[in-house]
């Protein structure tokens, strides 16, 4: 009866408050993650692109588990509000002990190597257990008719929000002299204290009826029946393309960091304006292209999305750092490129989380956040990386360190062309999606 009654309500002041203070909070911790770390391990460990696979890898393999693992949990529970806040403060504190590998001695370099694989990979699971099983699934919860369209915009948007956010603000706080400790003890307590508030302001009325089916390892098992799943085709489809779209961006996502601060030559403060500007830009697509979700047109804001997203990364491929005066800011091209490339995510990721969250089963919605999770980053991340390491490997600019002996790869603008190849396979299976979608909105439309 509560969700029954959840889907009249119109969504107030309250809930848009959580929805957009938990989700920049935990976007601007993803992104410290998915670039800052990534820096980090290039400054303060060493340039080799093996470390930063290895830290991709298992950080998914511990966000994909613990999402399902902490989504069968509420689900069985239904207490969304216990998940949000443990899961944030938990993941605060990893955050900040991620940085303390820092001052192991570099003698010690294969147990550095290995710390800070193991800190990121804890700090993952603890995020997983807050932001997707907690809080992706709440918003789940709330979302209507009325409102799917908005809060699919402030889900799409937020990544950006926390891309731009959390590349300016770190870009300030580790500046010229590499300050990453001071970033990781400022971001994990901002994200402790939004746990902290959502203990306060989450109240009764944000858990739902628990969904018991069997013992806790049944119901946990069940999500990986995949007859259910492949029973449903759109969802398949969608989900495929998702998952093939973001093998390529992680192709290059996780390097860009690197490409403009070891190859192009900017400094760490510069490079969070030359992401950040672009990027608010591209973020204000999201507000048309809330209004096409609400009119159902998921599959044209996917294939326009992925055709933009292409033609960015063919403008940022030829961009050389002898043609880059790395003292100046504006580079026309590398800020246009950036553009065209964020107007591409905004609309993939802002159709797809909605589009997603519409075919889930009633039931196991919590469980099928672990489902999106496994082709939005398992899949992504692993593929990804591996491809990325391969390029940049291979690829990429490669020098010798003078003082350790030790091989470095710095990325190049190959990164780009590579993951724009990829991701024009994904317009295979976002075409079949099409299809069902098409299939869908007709029989619901006869139904009103």
């Amino acid at each position: 009866m509560k969700n029954d009654l959840r889907k009249t309500e119109k969504t107030g002041f309250r809930t848009w408050l959580l929805v957009w203070g938990l989700g920049l909070a935990g976007q601007i911790c993803w992104n410290m993650e998915n670039q800052w770390f990534n820096t980090f391990v290039y400054a303060k460990i060493g340039k080799d692109p093996s470390i930063i696979t290895g830290m991709l890898i298992c950080s998914a393999a511990a966000t994909t588990f613990a999402t399902f693992f902490f989504g069968t949990w509420a689900d069985r529970t239904g207490k969304r509000r216990t998940f949000i806040a443990w899961g944030y403060i938990l993941w605060g504190v990893f955050t900040i002990a991620f940085g303390l590998t820092q001052f192991i001695s570099k003698e010690l370099y294969l147990l550095m190597a290995v710390s800070v694989v193991l800190a990121d990979t804890v700090m993952s699971f603890f995020g997983s257990m807050g932001n997707d099983a907690g809080f992706n699934t709440w918003t789940n919860d709330i979302m209507t008719d009325r409102n799917r369209g908005q809060i699919g915009a402030a889900l799409a948007t937020q990544p950006v929000l926390g891309t731009i956010l959390g590349t300016v603000v770190g870009g300030m706080i580790v500046g010229e002299n590499d300050n990453y400790m001071l970033l990781f003890i400022v971001m994990g307590v901002f994200v402790i204290v939004f746990g902290f508030l959502s203990m306060v302001s989450l109240n009764k009325k944000d858990d739902v009826a628990p969904s018991v089916r069997g013992s806790f390892w049944q119901q946990f098992i069940s999500v990986f029946n995949f007859k259910k799943f492949f029973a449903l085709k759109e969802l398949v489809w969608v989900n495929v393309g998702v998952a093939i779209f973001f093998i390529g961006f992680n192709v290059y996502f996780a390097y860009i960091g690197n490409y403009l601060i070891y190859y192009l030559g900017y400094t760490a403060d510069m490079m969070g304006i030359i992401e950040a500007v672009p990027l608010v830009l591209a973020m204000l697509t999201a507000i048309p292209i809330g209004m096409l979700i609400n009119r159902n047109k998921h599959p044209f804001i996917a294939v326009a999305s992925i055709v933009i997203n292409i033609i960015g990364l063919l403008i940022l491929f030829p961009v050389k750092a002898e043609n880059v005066d790395a003292t100046q800011i504006f580079n026309p091209i590398l800020w246009l490129g950036i553009f065209v490339v964020g107007v591409g995510y905004v609309g993939i990721l802002q159709t797809t989380k909605v589009w997603t969250k519409q075919l889930y089963p009633a039931d196991a919605k919590g469980q099928f956040e672990g489902i999106w999770i496994l082709f939005f980053v398992l899949i992504p991340m692993i593929g990804g990386s591996l491809i990325g390491q391969a390029v940049v490997k291979t690829g990429g600019e490669t020098f010798v360190n003078a003082e350790s002996g030790l091989t470095e790869y710095v990325p190049n603008g190959n990164v780009f062309l590579v993951g724009a190849a990829v991701i024009l396979l994904s317009l295979i299976p976002f075409l079949l999606a099409a299809k069902h979608h098409r299939q869908r909105v007709k029989v619901a439309e006869k139904k009103q």
